[in-house]
């Protein structure tokens, strides 16, 4: 056996556990391209198909599953040694850097950020918020945070799990004096607060229900750069704002705002936590994905 075999054989059993080679992939840490081509060393090596593959499903041959029932016991007792000998890894320290746009930064300040940091005090993280795309490793970054759609195609994702929302609202006094708008269409006739993107592009209003998709170019007194600005023109009654749902959620709460035309906000796809490849092997950059699959699994406290 060659010295990539332990990879292989845990890709095989991360196959057989997660039912698929994408879940698999992200199961490891792996592109979905790196799982397949190990699964297919393996079988060329030991000249045996092991799964059976369609477009839709995938399965164990006979070979296959006999091949799995042996080696299972000897991989668990193997990852157990290896579980042991991680525990006794140093703590972790130094600094992570993590770019993000500034709503996604927003979002995993709490749950990510600052419980890392009460559970690793000897880490320096260094969160950078623009909106442009960067490579992370080109900038210098260890990791990036984006909506899953604009996650680099050859990058390692970890999706976060939270669907999230746009939403549209105003000032309770706002509305005194006016009709509240009941469908996308009307808000041409408000006064809007727009938000100018970080390359100089409006950033139009978009609203699907039903599949009828639609995208506004509003119109009001005010143009800002930043959607906390946009927030504070809104709550102050200067016109109707288009937010995401978690800027505004305290705010909505507490009354300060209302929010409109919810029905045809829906879910948004959600972020993902990505990287480059696995080179990165420190403590603090394998704690910092050991918490992010935690979050994305729900098993946060």
């Amino acid at each position: 056996m060659n010295r990539h075999s332990l990879i292989e054989l845990e890709a095989v059993l991360a196959i057989v556990r997660c039912g698929s080679f994408r879940a698999a992939a992200l199961d490891l840490g792996m592109s979905t391209t790196a799982i397949s081509n190990a699964v297919g060393k393996l079988e060329r090596e030991l000249a045996v198909r092991l799964f059976n593959r369609t477009t839709r499903s995938v399965s164990l041959t006979h070979a296959g599953r006999i091949f799995v029932a042996q080696i299972k016991p000897a991989l668990e007792d193997i990852q157990k040694a290896m579980n042991t000998a991680r525990s006794q890894q140093e703590t972790p320290s130094g600094t992570l850097r993590i770019n993000a746009f500034a709503t996604a930064a927003r979002e995993i300040m709490v749950p990510l950020v600052l419980t890392y940091l009460q559970r690793y005090p000897q880490v320096h993280i260094d969160l950078v918020t623009e909106g442009r795309l960067v490579d992370v490793v080109a900038a210098g970054f260890d990791l990036g945070v984006r909506s899953a759609d604009l996650v680099p195609s050859d990058a390692i994702a970890i999706p976060l799990g939270q669907m999230r929302r746009m939403a549209v609202a105003a000032a309770p006094a706002f509305f005194e004096s006016r009709a509240i708008p009941q469908v996308p269409q009307e808000l041409l006739t408000y006064p809007c607060v727009r938000v100018r993107l970080p390359n100089g592009a409006l950033f139009r209003w978009r609203f699907e229900k039903g599949g009828e998709e639609l995208q506004l170019d509003v119109e009001g007194p005010m143009t800002l750069d930043e959607a906390s600005l946009a927030r504070i023109a809104v709550t102050n009654g200067v016109g109707i704002g288009y937010f995401m749902e978690a800027d505004i959620r305290d705010d909505i709460a507490a009354g300060r705002l209302v929010r409109i035309l919810e029905d045809w906000t829906p879910p948004l796809v959600p972020l993902c936590l990505y990287y480059s490849n696995r080179r990165n092997s420190s403590a603090a950059f394998q704690a910092f994905i050991a918490l992010a699959r935690d979050f994305a699994a729900g098993r946060l406290a």
